[in-house]
């Protein structure tokens, strides 16, 4: 079952809009109109053996120190291509959609996401995004909501969104609402 098929089985409202191919969820963004943290970007680890699908804002990087000690594992290591292929067999590589629970992977949101009050995520292919409703999500997902990404470069970001000086076309743009 694709990610459209999933949300449309589970009477969930969405939105697909159609872009250039977009390899990173940077791209993404830019492909959307919208500031990268506000792309949720899946990334799948392993941890201690067990595979988990992480969402995190896609400008961002998972802080695997604090990721282990969440999780209370050993070891948290990236899962290779391979591991992703076989994991999402009907998405392209590197367009996985963020709901873990299509593929049987418990899914951990970082919880800098929680205060949007949509989610774009790439739609299994490198030409297609899904806008959805954060309490959508969070209802056919159920994530655990734990704090993972690297805090530094999310309060440089933060701050700049408060900076006088500071300036980007989408955050000020009203056809581009946060």
């Amino acid at each position: 079952m694709t990610t459209i098929e999933y949300l449309k089985d589970h009477n969930v409202k969405f939105k697909v809009t159609g872009h250039h191919p977009a390899y990173t969820a940077v791209d993404l963004a830019v492909q959307e109109h919208v500031l990268s943290y506000k792309v949720a970007k899946p990334v799948v680890v392993k941890a201690d053996g067990i595979y988990y699908l992480c969402v995190l804002p896609g400008c961002f990087k998972i802080d695997f120190e604090i990721l282990k000690q969440q999780l209370h594992v050993n070891e948290v290591v990236l899962a290779t291509e391979d591991e992703m292929a076989g994991l999402f067999g009907d998405c392209q590589l590197g367009a996985e959609s963020p709901l873990g629970n299509l593929y049987g992977l418990p899914t951990l949101m970082d919880n800098s996401l929680e205060r949007d009050r949509h989610i774009l995520f790439a739609a299994g292919t490198h030409d297609k995004a899904i806008r959805m409703s954060m309490k959508d999500f969070k209802r056919l997902v159920n994530p655990h909501i734990i704090s993972f990404i690297e805090r530094q470069e999310f309060d440089e970001i933060e701050a700049m969104l408060y900076d006088p000086y500071f300036y980007d076309a989408f955050v000020y743009n009203p056809l581009y609402p946060l």
